[in-house]
């Protein structure tokens, strides 16, 4: 009831303002630019092949209507022909000569029209082509890649907040000689792009023997600026009072940090949490350059797989696409209750 009253809250409610207007207008504009690749390409990812390449194309995913006739093995595409004398029969196609089509009728499989093929239209047929998700399962070994992104992500998610949690309880909690210019060197190394610390890094886990390892993936993105950034801001909130009362109760930094800070921190955490799920479940280059055997491939380099030299497989993209979308959206639903919260609380824009 509440979210219906939002969705027709009015200035007037007994007449429309032009403000209103403008309001829904632009608040419809915004649902659209939104949403509206995501309609798309869950509903591409239904189509065929054959569908995705047509122009224009369709927002449905519609399939031509085929029909069994008896005498022929495979079924056969059925159209609408405009005859000679202007009636519309609907006819199925034998075979296709040039500019001329070899039609037959499916009543009467033995009279045979020839047709110029820009006299007939295909007859559509609402279809979803959920062979686009089946078959990448039993063909290719996303199973596979799936398991290795869900490690990845998790396994990284987890070192990631116990590293960079650390590190903001230091930059916040301790004073000690060159605190900001620390703080500020983990700032600074926002401004490195990966291209330029690629080769390094890669040349010491190739050292390391992690090649091929889904721990190369993991370990050397373990520490984020950004998670230590948005941490450490967070932590300055709390009450410096509590943690020295817990000191003066004899508690260590370990069960300060773990007991106390951590469970007050949670907000921060959740929101991290989702960028750092975001960031592992994405990532595409560095995993492209130290996983070349396809056994340890992510998702995102499985999805390579199916852009060839000559030809891509949309289909299989798309629905694969679809698929690697849905656990970050899952993960997002349940979590976007705290973004609000962390990220207000840590300064960040």
């Amino acid at each position: 009831m509440n979210i219906a009253h939002l969705a027709t809250a009015r200035r007037n409610p007994r007449s429309w303002h032009w403000t209103d207007i403008a309001a829904y207008t632009y608040l419809l504009l915004g649902v659209v630019l939104m949403f509206g690749p995501v309609l798309w390409l869950v509903l591409s990812s239904f189509k065929t092949q054959a569908s995705l390449l047509e122009f224009p194309p369709s927002l449905l995913p519609l399939s031509q209507k085929e029909v069994v006739v008896s005498g022929y093995p495979q079924p056969l595409p059925l159209f609408t022909v405009t005859m000679e004398d202007g009636t519309k029969r609907e006819l199925a196609q034998v075979r296709r000569i040039g500019i001329q089509a070899q039609m037959i009728d499916p009543a009467n499989p033995g009279q045979t029209f020839r047709v110029a093929i820009d006299k007939r239209t295909p007859v559509r047929e609402f279809s979803l082509a959920t062979e686009n998700y089946s078959e990448p399962l039993q063909r290719f070994a996303f199973p596979r890649f799936l398991a290795n992104s869900v490690f990845v992500t998790v396994v990284a998610t987890l070192i990631t907040l116990l590293i960079n949690s650390m590190a903001a309880y230091a930059l916040s909690i301790y004073e000690f000689k060159g605190k900001n210019a620390a703080m500020l060197m983990v700032i600074g190394t926002l401004m490195i792009p990966i291209t330029i610390i690629l080769v390094p890094v890669y040349l010491v886990v190739t050292n390391l023997g992690l090649v091929n390892s889904l721990w190369a993936v993991i370990l050397p993105g373990a520490a984020t600026p950004t998670g230590v950034f948005l941490l450490r801001q967070y932590m300055l909130t709390l009450p410096r009072d509590l943690i020295e009362a817990a000191r003066m109760d004899k508690a260590s930094e370990w069960q300060i940090y773990w007991r106390i800070v951590m469970p007050l921190t949670l907000p921060a955490l959740a929101v991290l949490t989702i960028f750092s799920i975001m960031w592992r479940w994405n990532e595409f280059l560095w995993p492209l350059a130290v996983l070349t055997k396809t056994e340890s491939y992510t998702l995102q380099i499985g999805l390579n797989a199916f852009q060839g030299e000559l030809q891509t497989q949309w289909q299989y993209l798309l629905a694969m696409t679809v698929m690697t979308l849905t656990p970050v959206a899952i993960v997002f639903v349940f979590l976007q209750r705290f973004i609000t919260t962390g990220i207000a609380n840590t300064g960040m824009k």
